[in-house]
């Protein structure tokens, strides 16, 4: 798959600091390699993948290595074709850790049979197998739920941290999940370059799970409103603005959607990118958007709100739950009475 791919070339970006090695065994039996192939061993070091050995194997396909582990380490196994298939280790220093490896060519696939001593490589055959288990496309279209779930089950695991980056070019949608996962790790690991890469790709980042920054903003009367005070209740973050053809067309939606929700914990609090204070007003009446919540700034595209929920584009929403978390963005139509009504507990 083209996201598990990725996760071979963003192994090899994230650097590893180096401190005192200490020792480490790895030891088990590999089948399936043809005869003529070799299965080499490599470390993720830096940017670098750096060899350590090359794996030896007696008349039983078994092997052990003594390895030098400085730190908790990914290391990457590849046979001498390149068929691209890779199997990720990760070792931590005093570990001594049993695998049991097959490697099938006709699917250019690694596989962890079973695993004893290290709940790294535990981690990695369970997500392996809901890999190898996608035999379908409808098979396929469950496995984001599956790694999710995997991941959240096991988020004090270290190879999580590597894993988790499956989801790294939707960061946005799980942005919640990166976030649970760095803050389980950075007690225990918090030099580790791979829970050190989850707080960089968060930075900036706001997505579902994620706390909703405050707004405190005032309303057209110049009252001070604030998104906090609405805590309890599920809110629809609305950034519209009165020139903005698509934002009207879509308000009679969000009034239906109010009228239907509000008296069971629903509130909306629009946000205006509007400059003038007048356009902004009758907007307001001219579409029925009876809410009380509207504040804006009058700053337009420099909109304080828009800045710190990265808005680059209008009618932009953000759905946050009673605990003032995000639960989506950018949602419309059915989907977003559909995410309303589950959140409300319909």
């Amino acid at each position: 798959m083209k996201k598990y791919r990725f996760l071979i070339a963003l192994a090899l970006t994230i650097g590893l600091t180096s401190v005192q090695a200490q020792k480490a065994t790895l030891s088990g039996t590999l089948t399936g390699v043809p005869d003529g192939v070799y299965v080499t061993v490599s470390a993720v070091v830096g940017s670098q993948l750096q060899f350590v050995d090359t794996l030896r194997l007696n008349n039983k396909g078994a092997f052990r290595m003594e390895l030098e582990v400085p730190n908790p380490t990914l290391y990457i196994l590849q046979t001498s074709i390149r068929d691209g298939s890779i199997c990720h280790l990760m070792v931590e220093p005093k570990e001594s850790v049993t695998a049991n490896l097959a490697y099938q060519p006709d699917q250019r696939r690694f596989m962890v049979t079973s695993c004893k001593g290290s709940k790294n490589v535990e981690v990695y055959r369970q997500f392996n197998d809901i890999l190898r288990g996608a035999v379908n496309p409808t098979l396929q279209a469950t496995v984001p739920h599956q790694v999710e779930q995997l991941l959240k089950t096991h988020k004090n695991v270290l190879i999580s941290a590597f894993l988790v980056t499956f989801f790294e070019q939707e960061i946005e949608s799980y942005a919640g999940l990166y976030t649970e996962i760095r803050d389980a790790l950075a007690p225990s690991y918090p030099n580790d370059p791979f829970v050190m890469h989850l707080s960089d790709k968060l930075r900036g980042v706001l997505g579902a799970g994620m706390e909703a920054p405050e707004i405190s903003m005032t309303d057209p009367e110049g009252k001070t409103r604030r998104l906090s005070d609405l805590r309890g209740k599920i809110v629809l973050i609305d950034f519209w603005a009165s020139w903005c053809g698509p934002c009207r067309r879509e308000n009679p939606n969000v009034v239906k959607l109010y009228e239907k929700y509000h008296a069971k914990g629903f509130e909306v609090f629009s946000v205006s990118l509007d400059k003038t204070h007048a356009a902004w007003v009758k907007a307001i009446k001219d579409d029925h958007l009876v809410w009380p919540n509207h504040v804006s700034d009058l700053n337009g595209w420099t909109s304080s709100a828009g800045a710190a929920y990265g808005i680059m584009s209008v009618p932009s929403t953000v759905l946050v739950d009673k605990q003032g978390r995000i639960i989506a963005r950018n949602l419309r139509g059915p989907e977003l009475e559909q995410a309303v009504a589950a959140a409300l507990g319909e």
